[in-house]
Protein backbone atom coordinates (compact mmCIF):
# COMPACT_ATOMS: atom_id res chain seq x y z
CA UNK A 1 0.00 0.00 0.00
CA UNK A 2 1.52 3.39 -0.95
CA UNK A 3 1.99 6.04 1.70
CA UNK A 4 -0.96 8.40 1.87
CA UNK A 5 0.40 10.95 4.33
CA UNK A 6 3.92 12.31 4.92
CA UNK A 7 5.48 10.79 8.05
CA UNK A 8 5.63 12.85 11.22
CA UNK A 9 8.74 10.98 12.39
CA UNK A 10 11.64 9.82 10.26
CA UNK A 11 12.15 6.69 12.35
CA UNK A 12 10.42 4.92 15.22
CA UNK A 13 12.47 2.20 16.92
CA UNK A 14 11.65 -0.70 19.21
CA UNK A 15 14.50 -1.78 21.44
CA UNK A 16 15.92 -2.53 24.85
CA UNK A 17 15.78 0.27 27.42
CA UNK A 18 19.03 -0.17 29.34
CA UNK A 19 21.11 2.08 31.58
CA UNK A 20 24.87 1.52 31.50
CA UNK A 21 26.48 1.90 34.93
CA UNK A 22 30.28 2.29 34.71
CA UNK A 23 32.64 2.25 37.67
CA UNK A 24 36.40 1.84 38.13
CA UNK A 25 37.13 -1.38 39.98
CA UNK A 26 40.06 -3.40 41.25
CA UNK A 27 40.43 -6.89 39.79
CA UNK A 28 40.17 -8.36 43.28
CA UNK A 29 36.53 -7.22 43.45
CA UNK A 30 35.79 -8.83 40.09
CA UNK A 31 37.35 -12.07 41.29
CA UNK A 32 35.47 -11.92 44.59
CA UNK A 33 32.16 -11.53 42.73
CA UNK A 34 33.06 -14.44 40.44
CA UNK A 35 32.63 -12.37 37.28
CA UNK A 36 33.98 -13.08 33.81
CA UNK A 37 36.72 -10.47 33.56
CA UNK A 38 36.70 -8.78 30.17
CA UNK A 39 33.53 -10.56 29.05
CA UNK A 40 29.80 -9.89 28.84
CA UNK A 41 27.44 -11.99 30.94
CA UNK A 42 23.68 -11.99 31.43
CA UNK A 43 22.73 -11.74 35.11
CA UNK A 44 19.46 -11.83 37.01
CA UNK A 45 18.06 -9.02 39.17
CA UNK A 46 19.49 -10.42 42.42
CA UNK A 47 23.00 -10.65 41.01
CA UNK A 48 22.67 -7.18 39.49
CA UNK A 49 21.85 -5.78 42.93
CA UNK A 50 24.87 -7.58 44.42
CA UNK A 51 27.22 -6.19 41.78
CA UNK A 52 25.79 -2.68 42.03
CA UNK A 53 26.26 -2.71 45.82
CA UNK A 54 29.91 -3.66 45.37
CA UNK A 55 30.63 -0.91 42.83
CA UNK A 56 32.28 2.36 43.77
CA UNK A 57 31.11 5.80 42.53
CA UNK A 58 29.55 5.22 39.13
CA UNK A 59 28.68 7.02 35.94
CA UNK A 60 25.21 6.30 34.57
CA UNK A 61 24.59 6.54 30.83
CA UNK A 62 21.54 5.38 28.95
CA UNK A 63 22.16 2.64 26.41
CA UNK A 64 20.36 -0.02 24.41
CA UNK A 65 21.16 -0.67 20.74
CA UNK A 66 18.17 0.92 18.99
CA UNK A 67 18.03 3.77 21.50
CA UNK A 68 21.70 4.48 20.76
CA UNK A 69 20.91 4.62 17.05
CA UNK A 70 18.09 7.10 17.63
CA UNK A 71 20.37 9.25 19.80
CA UNK A 72 22.79 9.40 16.88
CA UNK A 73 20.05 10.24 14.40
CA UNK A 74 18.57 12.94 16.63
CA UNK A 75 22.04 14.49 16.94
CA UNK A 76 21.98 14.76 13.13
CA UNK A 77 18.59 16.46 13.11
CA UNK A 78 16.32 13.47 12.43
CA UNK A 79 12.85 13.23 14.01
CA UNK A 80 12.66 10.07 16.11
CA UNK A 81 10.42 8.14 18.51
CA UNK A 82 11.28 5.17 20.73
CA UNK A 83 9.29 2.26 22.13
CA UNK A 84 10.88 0.33 24.99
CA UNK A 85 10.04 -0.86 28.48
CA UNK A 86 11.38 0.69 31.67
CA UNK A 87 10.20 0.19 35.25
CA UNK A 88 9.01 2.64 37.87
CA UNK A 89 12.46 3.07 39.43
CA UNK A 90 15.55 5.26 39.49
CA UNK A 91 17.09 3.78 36.34
CA UNK A 92 13.80 4.09 34.53
CA UNK A 93 13.81 7.80 35.27
CA UNK A 94 17.43 8.09 34.11
CA UNK A 95 16.60 6.41 30.81
CA UNK A 96 13.42 8.43 30.27
CA UNK A 97 15.23 11.69 31.02
CA UNK A 98 18.19 10.95 28.74
CA UNK A 99 16.21 9.87 25.71
CA UNK A 100 13.82 12.79 25.93
CA UNK A 101 16.68 15.22 26.53
CA UNK A 102 18.07 14.01 23.21
CA UNK A 103 14.90 15.17 21.45
CA UNK A 104 13.41 11.68 21.03
CA UNK A 105 9.73 11.04 21.74
CA UNK A 106 9.26 8.32 24.36
CA UNK A 107 5.82 7.63 25.82
CA UNK A 108 5.83 3.90 26.69
CA UNK A 109 4.27 3.64 30.18
CA UNK A 110 6.57 2.20 32.86
CA UNK A 111 6.07 -1.41 33.92
CA UNK A 112 4.34 -1.85 37.27
CA UNK A 113 5.67 -4.43 39.72
CA UNK A 114 9.02 -5.50 41.05
CA UNK A 115 10.97 -6.06 37.82
CA UNK A 116 13.67 -3.34 37.57
CA UNK A 117 14.75 -1.33 34.54
CA UNK A 118 17.43 -3.05 32.47
CA UNK A 119 21.02 -2.34 33.44
CA UNK A 120 24.47 -3.09 32.15
CA UNK A 121 26.86 -2.96 35.09
CA UNK A 122 30.34 -2.28 33.73
CA UNK A 123 33.40 -2.72 35.94
CA UNK A 124 36.45 -0.98 34.49
CA UNK A 125 39.76 -2.51 35.58
CA UNK A 126 42.90 -0.42 36.13
CA UNK A 127 44.18 -1.46 32.68
CA UNK A 128 40.96 -0.28 31.02
CA UNK A 129 39.47 -3.74 30.52
CA UNK A 130 35.67 -3.72 30.82
CA UNK A 131 33.70 -6.49 32.54
CA UNK A 132 30.04 -6.18 31.53
CA UNK A 133 27.07 -7.73 33.33
CA UNK A 134 23.70 -7.21 31.67
CA UNK A 135 20.35 -7.55 33.38
CA UNK A 136 17.60 -7.10 30.76
CA UNK A 137 14.94 -6.45 33.38
CA UNK A 138 11.73 -4.75 32.30
CA UNK A 139 12.83 -4.59 28.65
CA UNK A 140 12.07 -8.28 28.11
CA UNK A 141 8.45 -7.69 29.13
CA UNK A 142 7.47 -5.16 26.48
CA UNK A 143 3.91 -6.25 25.72
CA UNK A 144 2.19 -6.00 22.35
CA UNK A 145 -0.42 -3.74 23.98
CA UNK A 146 2.34 -1.16 24.43
CA UNK A 147 2.44 -0.72 20.65
CA UNK A 148 0.57 2.39 19.51
CA UNK A 149 -0.29 1.47 15.93
CA UNK A 150 -1.04 5.08 14.99
CA UNK A 151 2.38 6.12 16.30
CA UNK A 152 4.07 3.39 14.26
CA UNK A 153 2.14 4.50 11.19
CA UNK A 154 3.34 8.09 11.72
CA UNK A 155 6.99 7.18 11.08
CA UNK A 156 8.61 6.69 7.71
CA UNK A 157 10.70 3.75 8.95
CA UNK A 158 10.10 1.20 11.71
CA UNK A 159 13.51 0.16 13.07
CA UNK A 160 13.69 -3.14 14.97
CA UNK A 161 16.45 -4.28 17.32
CA UNK A 162 17.34 -7.95 16.86
CA UNK A 163 18.04 -8.45 20.57
CA UNK A 164 14.32 -7.92 21.18
CA UNK A 165 13.37 -10.94 19.08
CA UNK A 166 14.55 -13.35 21.77
CA UNK A 167 12.04 -12.70 24.61
CA UNK A 168 8.52 -13.86 23.75
CA UNK A 169 6.56 -10.71 24.64
CA UNK A 170 8.72 -8.19 22.73
CA UNK A 171 8.66 -10.51 19.69
CA UNK A 172 4.86 -10.32 19.66
CA UNK A 173 5.07 -6.54 20.08
CA UNK A 174 7.42 -6.26 17.12
CA UNK A 175 5.17 -8.39 14.92
CA UNK A 176 2.24 -6.11 15.78
CA UNK A 177 4.33 -3.05 14.93
CA UNK A 178 5.42 -4.60 11.64
CA UNK A 179 1.80 -5.19 10.65
CA UNK A 180 0.93 -1.58 11.50
CA UNK A 181 3.88 -0.27 9.47
CA UNK A 182 2.98 -2.39 6.48
CA UNK A 183 -0.68 -1.33 6.64
CA UNK A 184 0.45 2.30 6.55
CA UNK A 185 2.82 1.74 3.63
CA UNK A 186 5.92 2.43 5.71
CA UNK A 187 9.33 0.76 5.52
CA UNK A 188 10.78 -1.74 8.01
CA UNK A 189 14.46 -1.83 8.95
CA UNK A 190 16.03 -4.60 11.03
CA UNK A 191 19.40 -4.83 12.72
CA UNK A 192 20.56 -8.37 13.45
CA UNK A 193 22.28 -7.23 16.69
CA UNK A 194 24.42 -10.29 17.45
CA UNK A 195 25.39 -13.63 15.93
CA UNK A 196 24.07 -15.60 18.91
CA UNK A 197 20.61 -14.05 18.39
CA UNK A 198 20.71 -15.18 14.77
CA UNK A 199 21.75 -18.67 15.86
CA UNK A 200 18.70 -18.88 18.11
CA UNK A 201 16.18 -17.48 15.63
CA UNK A 202 17.76 -18.06 12.22
CA UNK A 203 14.67 -19.84 10.83
CA UNK A 204 12.45 -16.90 11.82
CA UNK A 205 14.79 -14.33 10.28
CA UNK A 206 15.19 -16.24 7.02
CA UNK A 207 11.43 -16.65 6.79
CA UNK A 208 10.92 -12.90 7.26
CA UNK A 209 13.59 -12.14 4.66
CA UNK A 210 12.08 -14.59 2.15
CA UNK A 211 8.64 -13.06 2.75
CA UNK A 212 9.98 -9.58 1.93
CA UNK A 213 9.29 -8.22 5.41
CA UNK A 214 12.53 -6.23 5.69
CA UNK A 215 13.16 -3.22 3.46
CA UNK A 216 16.53 -2.48 5.08
CA UNK A 217 18.76 -5.06 6.78
CA UNK A 218 21.84 -4.21 8.85
CA UNK A 219 24.43 -6.94 9.56
CA UNK A 220 28.11 -7.13 10.28
CA UNK A 221 30.23 -9.70 8.47
CA UNK A 222 30.01 -12.23 11.32
CA UNK A 223 26.23 -11.93 11.50
CA UNK A 224 26.01 -12.28 7.72
CA UNK A 225 27.99 -15.54 7.88
CA UNK A 226 25.75 -16.89 10.65
CA UNK A 227 22.60 -15.89 8.81
CA UNK A 228 23.56 -17.34 5.42
CA UNK A 229 25.80 -20.20 6.50
CA UNK A 230 28.42 -18.85 4.08
CA UNK A 231 31.91 -18.17 5.41
CA UNK A 232 32.87 -16.15 2.33
CA UNK A 233 31.68 -12.54 2.62
CA UNK A 234 30.84 -12.05 -1.07
CA UNK A 235 28.94 -15.33 -1.23
CA UNK A 236 26.96 -14.29 1.84
CA UNK A 237 26.09 -10.94 0.30
CA UNK A 238 24.89 -12.62 -2.90
CA UNK A 239 22.67 -14.99 -0.90
CA UNK A 240 20.72 -12.15 0.70
CA UNK A 241 21.00 -9.09 -1.56
CA UNK A 242 18.29 -10.15 -4.00
CA UNK A 243 15.80 -10.68 -1.16
CA UNK A 244 16.22 -7.36 0.65
CA UNK A 245 15.79 -3.98 -1.09
CA UNK A 246 18.63 -2.45 0.95
CA UNK A 247 21.36 -4.59 2.51
CA UNK A 248 24.04 -2.91 4.65
CA UNK A 249 27.02 -4.95 5.85
CA UNK A 250 29.75 -3.51 8.07
CA UNK A 251 33.26 -4.93 8.36
CA UNK A 252 34.93 -2.96 11.19
CA UNK A 253 38.29 -1.63 9.99
CA UNK A 254 37.58 -2.95 6.48
CA UNK A 255 34.75 -0.49 5.95
CA UNK A 256 31.21 -1.23 4.80
CA UNK A 257 29.19 -2.34 1.80
CA UNK A 258 25.61 -1.59 0.79
CA UNK A 259 23.57 -3.09 -2.02
CA UNK A 260 20.28 -1.40 -2.89
CA UNK A 261 18.09 -2.53 -5.78
CA UNK A 262 21.14 -3.94 -7.56
CA UNK A 263 23.34 -0.90 -6.97
CA UNK A 264 26.47 -1.52 -4.91
CA UNK A 265 28.50 1.01 -2.93
CA UNK A 266 31.48 0.64 -0.60
CA UNK A 267 33.35 2.92 1.79
CA UNK A 268 36.51 2.56 3.82
CA UNK A 269 36.50 2.94 7.57
CA UNK A 270 37.11 6.51 8.72
CA UNK A 271 40.51 7.12 10.32
CA UNK A 272 40.59 7.22 14.13
CA UNK A 273 43.55 8.50 16.15
CA UNK A 274 42.92 5.95 18.89
CA UNK A 275 40.20 3.32 19.34
CA UNK A 276 39.03 3.74 22.93
CA UNK A 277 35.80 1.74 23.08
CA UNK A 278 34.02 -0.05 20.24
CA UNK A 279 30.69 -0.19 22.10
CA UNK A 280 27.97 1.33 19.93
CA UNK A 281 29.95 1.36 16.67
CA UNK A 282 27.31 -0.61 14.78
CA UNK A 283 24.51 1.39 16.38
CA UNK A 284 26.03 4.68 15.28
CA UNK A 285 26.83 3.38 11.80
CA UNK A 286 23.12 2.64 11.42
CA UNK A 287 22.34 6.14 12.70
CA UNK A 288 24.45 7.78 10.04
CA UNK A 289 23.22 5.54 7.24
CA UNK A 290 19.54 5.93 8.10
CA UNK A 291 19.84 9.71 8.42
CA UNK A 292 21.16 9.88 4.89
CA UNK A 293 18.60 7.36 3.67
CA UNK A 294 15.55 9.25 4.97
CA UNK A 295 16.90 12.34 3.24
CA UNK A 296 17.14 10.52 -0.07
CA UNK A 297 20.91 10.75 -0.32
CA UNK A 298 22.97 8.52 -2.64
CA UNK A 299 23.96 5.12 -1.28
CA UNK A 300 27.68 5.91 -0.97
CA UNK A 301 26.94 9.11 0.94
CA UNK A 302 24.68 7.18 3.34
CA UNK A 303 27.56 4.77 3.99
CA UNK A 304 29.97 7.65 4.46
CA UNK A 305 27.68 9.15 7.10
CA UNK A 306 27.62 5.78 8.86
CA UNK A 307 31.41 5.49 8.82
CA UNK A 308 31.81 9.00 10.25
CA UNK A 309 29.36 8.27 13.07
CA UNK A 310 31.09 4.97 13.90
CA UNK A 311 34.52 6.62 13.98
CA UNK A 312 33.30 9.27 16.42
CA UNK A 313 31.79 6.84 18.91
CA UNK A 314 34.79 4.50 19.08
CA UNK A 315 37.07 7.42 19.95
CA UNK A 316 35.58 7.74 23.47
CA UNK A 317 33.85 5.69 26.16
CA UNK A 318 30.12 5.18 25.80
CA UNK A 319 27.78 4.22 22.94
CA UNK A 320 26.38 7.64 22.03
CA UNK A 321 27.93 10.65 20.28
CA UNK A 322 29.72 13.26 22.36
CA UNK A 323 30.71 15.56 19.50
CA UNK A 324 28.73 18.16 17.55
CA UNK A 325 27.71 15.67 14.86
CA UNK A 326 26.25 18.26 12.49
CA UNK A 327 29.58 20.08 12.46
CA UNK A 328 31.51 16.82 12.09
CA UNK A 329 29.42 15.90 9.05
CA UNK A 330 30.05 19.30 7.48
CA UNK A 331 33.78 18.80 7.93
CA UNK A 332 34.05 15.23 6.63
CA UNK A 333 31.29 14.64 4.09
Amino acid sequence: MPETTPPHYDVIAIGNAIVDVLSPCEDAVIAELGLNRGGMSLVDADMARTIYAAMGPATERSGGSAANTLAGMAALGARCAFVGQVAQDQFGEVFRHDIRAGGIAFETPPLAGDVPTGQCLILVSPDGERTMNTMLGAGQFLHKDAIDEALVASAGILYLEGYMWDPVEPRAAMRRAMAAARAAGRKIAFTASESFIISLHRADFLELIDAGQFDILFVNEHELATLTGEADFETGLAAIAAKVPVLVATRSEKGAVAIAHGERAEVAAEPVAKVVDTTGAGDQFAAGFLTGYVRGEPLERCLKRGAICASEVISHFGPRPETDMMKLMEERL
